[in-house]
C-alpha cells in the first residue's frame, strides 16, 4: 500500500501540524501564566517526538499493508502504534526531562518528584489522546484516498473491458463480411431463391448470437458449433471451393463450455488472414479435445509464406480477457498459421 502523499511532502505537513499542536501548547501556558523554561523543553520535545512516532505509524502502515487486511486488524494495530507509540514518546521526554531537572537546568513544580505514578498515568493519558486524534485525523484521510483511488482503477477497469468490448463487437460484426453477405444474397435471389433463403436465416442467425450474447457469457461447444456452421454456410457462398474445411469434434467435447462466440472469432480470423488472401484458397481445421479439466480448441489455416500473422489479432486481446486461467495463443508454423485456445472446465 502506498500512501497517496510523497515521503516529503507528508513529512512537511506533518512537521506544520505538530509545530501548530507546540505553538497551541506554549500559547495555552502563557495564557494560564504558566509559562516556564520547563514548559518549554516539554512542549518542543514532545511535539518533536510525536512527530517522530506519527511519521513511523504511517510508515510502517504503508510497507505492512494494514489497508488490505481488512477493518478489524487495521483499527488494532492502529490502537496498538497510538499505545506503543505513546510509551516510547512518554519515555523519550522523560529521559530528557527528568536529567534536566536533576542537573538545575530547569526547574518543575515537586522537582523529580512530579513523575509520580498518578501524575506520569496523566501525561501518558494526554500524549495518547494527542496522538490518537492525530491517528484517527491521518487514517481517516487516507481511507477516502484509498477508497478515491480504488474506484477509480474499478473505472479503468471497466472502461478497458468495455473497450475490448466493443472491439469484439465490431470483430464479431466484421463489416466486410455482412457487406459479402448481402451482395452474394442479392445475386442469389435471381439465381436460386431457395438458396438465398437459406442464406438469410444463417446469416440472421450469426448475426443474431453475435448481438445477444454478452462477452461474460459462456456457451456449450455443440451451440457454439452450430454459430461455426451457420457463419461458414455464408462464407461458403463467398469463397466457394475456396474454402474447405475439417472438423475434428469428440462426442465428448460437445457439452464443454467456452466464451460465446470464442471459436466463431477464431474461424473468422482463420478466413480472413489465410483462405481470403490466397489465389486458390485452402483447408481449414478445426479440432477439440478434452486433456484433464481444460478444453483445447485448435484452428489451423494456411497462410502465404510471404505474409506473417499481422492482423491475425482481431478479438484476441478480448477473448484473453474473458478466459481469465485460460490462454490464446497464436504459432506461425510454415505455411500454415494455428490458433489455440485453452478453457478451464
Amino acid at each position: 500500500m502506498e500512501d497517496a502523499l510523497p515521503t516529503r511532502r507528508f513529512w512537511m505537513l506533518n512537521a506544520l501540524a505538530w509545530s501548530a499542536y507546540i505553538g497551541l501548547s506554549l500559547g495555552m501556558a502563557a495564557a494560564f501564566s504558566a509559562m516556564s523554561p520547563a514548559m518549554v523543553l516539554i512542549s518542543v520535545s514532545l511535539g518533536a517526538l510525536l512527530w517522530l512516532v506519527s511519521g513511523a505509524i504511517r510508515a510502517r502502515a504503508a510497507r505492512l499493508g494494514w489497508w488490505e487486511r481488512g477493518l478489524w486488524v487495521l483499527a488494532t494495530r492502529l490502537l496498538a502504534s497510538v499505545v506503543i507509540g505513546t510509551t516510547l514518546a512518554q519515555l523519550a521526554l522523560a529521559a530528557i526531562l527528568v536529567p534536566s531537572i536533576a542537573l538545575g537546568w530547569v526547574e518543575v513544580a515537586g522537582g523529580l518528584s512530579a513523575y509520580r505514578p498518578a501524575a506520569t498515568l496523566m501525561y501518558w493519558t494526554n500524549t495518547a489522546v494527542v496522538l490518537a486524534l492525530w491517528t484517527g485525523i491521518w487514517a481517516g484521510a487516507h481511507s477516502v484516498r484509498q477508497a478515491r483511488r480504488s474506484e477509480l482503477a474499478r473505472l479503468r477497469a471497466e472502461a478497458r473491458h468495455h473497450l475490448l468490448e466493443r472491439d469484439a463487437l465490431k470483430a464479431r460484426l466484421n463489416p466486410h463480411f455482412v457487406f459479402n453477405a448481402l451482395n452474394n444474397l442479392r445475386a442469389l435471389i435471381n439465381e436460386d431463391p431457395a438458396r438465398a433463403r437459406e442464406l438469410v436465416t444463417r446469416l440472421s442467425n450469426t448475426l443474431r448470437h453475435a448481438l445477444e450474447h454478452s462477452g461474460d457469457t459462456e456457451v456449450t461447444v455443440a451451440r457454439e458449433l452450430e454459430v461455426v456452421e451457420d457463419y461458414l454456410a455464408v462464407e461458403a457462398v463467398h469463397y466457394e471451393d475456396r474454402l474447405r474445411v475439417v472438423r475434428e469434434v469428440p462426442p465428448d467435447t460437445l457439452q464443454a463450455t467456452l466464451p460465446a462466440m470464442a471459436l466463431q472469432l477464431l474461424v473468422e480470423n482463420a478466413i480472413k488472414h489465410g483462405i481470403a488472401v490466397i489465389p486458390g484458397g485452402g483447408e481449414i481445421t478445426i479440432a477439440l479435445n478434452r486433456a484433464g479439466a481444460a478444453l483445447h480448441v485448435t484452428v489451423t489455416n494456411p497462410v502465404p509464406l510471404t505474409r506473417a500473422a499481422s492482423g491475425h489479432g482481431v478479438g484476441l486481446a478480448y477473448l484473453q480477457a474473458q478466459l481469465g486461467a485460460g490462454t490464446v495463443d497464436l504459432q506461425h508454423k510454415g505455411d500454415t498459421m494455428v490458433a489455440s485456445l485453452v478453457v478451464p472446465q
